[in-house]
């Protein structure tokens, strides 16, 4: 049996932070339970590396609130540690006349939640980014940046562990709920003062076990990469203009933190919480998922039209069609394999068959659960830490 203060289910980007927090605000008796073998093998160590800027986001939302300043804490943190930031910045791109609307509307957000982002012209965009094409106006974000996440996973660890407050126990499943302040693990009981509940794709599970968020459903999206041969095509990041009705940013360019160059991610509805590769990790929840699927394909147009149009991206001369408009000179041979996927836990309110577009919160006396932490979560996540302690 254990018995702690602080007990936090999950070792991916959320869980680490929030232990950090804790530990820089005095407490200890800390214990995060992890059921993998190592921190991040999951969303957080898995994603494209990209400190984001504030753009997207609607002025009301957790995302915008802390995206800014999770990015100026994120980078401080890099270079006080000496780990890998690369401040390329990026541009938005809108390749058709049509998303010319949409890319004046992300200057809006843009400028409401206060990032830094600047209208440049064709040729602003060609000294930027010299293989990239918009139609007319392009944006450029200056503070968007690029780190190795699991650098950083390992910094935290490490930091967590050197501080002789917390432990983390790996291998670690958090079975049920065995009354007040007690839950069963695969390891044995545990007992705790508070239980903070960071465990990303599974996160809605365990907050049902605490009668909590039962409105809401995690819906698993597999996110699928191509490698660049080439990589003098991309000098930073190149995206395109969203659609901004899904919580998904399309397809595009990034150049990671060591020099490669990755075209994705995709949004293709995945079998299962674990489903990176084409049929494995098929559960009992397949079905349940699937079904959830087809009432979404009904019941939510937005969704329907963005799942048939990421289903397509399986094949690679669809993802080239679309990655050609933003950077023309880009050719079929230039698309390489890439073992790089990634799950995201995209939350869903069951009752109105809505994608949720912000982070949610939900506590009750002795717990507090963070559901949806998706993009931009990694690069909010210290600032986002911040306002959960606050909250205990």
């Amino acid at each position: 049996m254990e018995e702690c203060k602080f007990l936090i289910v999950g070792a991916g980007i959320i869980g680490l932070t929030l232990a950090r927090e804790l530990l820089l605000r005095g407490h200890s008796d800390l214990l995060i339970i992890e059921k993998e073998d190592a921190a991040g093998r999951h969303a957080s160590g898995r994603n494209s590396g990209v400190l984001h800027a504030g753009i997207y986001y609607s002025s009301d939302s957790l995302k915008a609130r802390f995206c800014i300043e999770g990015n100026r804490m994120m980078k401080e943190y890099c270079r006080s540690k000496g780990l890998l930031l690369v401040e390329s910045g990026k541009v938005i791109v809108a390749p058709l006349k049509e998303q010319q609307e949409g890319l004046h509307e992300l200057k809006r957000r843009a400028d409401r939640n206060g990032a830094v982002v600047h209208l440049v012209n064709q040729s602003e965009l060609i000294r930027l980014e010299p293989y990239a094409f918009s139609y007319e106006d392009a944006l450029h974000s200056p503070n968007t940046a690029v780190i190795d996440p699991l650098q950083i996973l390992g910094a935290l660890q490490q930091e967590i562990l050197d501080s002789g407050k917390a432990k983390i126990l790996f291998h670690t499943m958090l079975l049920e709920r065995m009354g007040v302040r007690a839950v069963q693990t695969s390891q044995g009981l545990v007992r705790y003062e508070t239980l903070i509940n960071a465990a990303g794709t599974y996160a809605d599970q365990i907050a049902h076990k605490f009668n909590l968020a039962h409105d809401y459903k995690i819906q698993p999206f597999k996110g699928t990469y191509r490698q660049l041969k080439r990589t003098d095509l991309v000098r930073g990041n190149i995206y395109s203009v969203p659609d901004l009705k899904n919580p998904f940013l399309g397809i595009h360019f990034c150049k990671n933190a060591h020099g490669e160059v990755t075209l994705g991610p995709t949004a293709i509805p995945a079998l299962s919480r674990e489903n990176y590769g084409a049929f494995d990790h098929l559960e009992q929840e397949t079905l349940s998922i699937l079904f959830r699927d087809a009432i979404l394909l009904v019941r939510n147009p937005a969704f329907r039209n963005a799942a048939s149009a990421q289903i397509r991206k399986y094949s690679k001369k669809v993802v080239f069609r679309e990655a050609r408009t933003m950077v023309p000179q880009l050719t079929l041979e230039d698309l390489q394999p890439s073992a790089k996927v990634g799950i995201r836990a995209q939350l869903v309110h069951w009752p109105s068959r809505q994608l949720f577009m912000d982070f949610l919160i939900q506590k009750d006396s002795e717990s507090l659960h963070v559901l949806n932490a998706v993009s931009p979560a990694f690069t909010s996540a210290m600032a986002f830490a911040k306002h959960v302690v606050d909250l205990l």
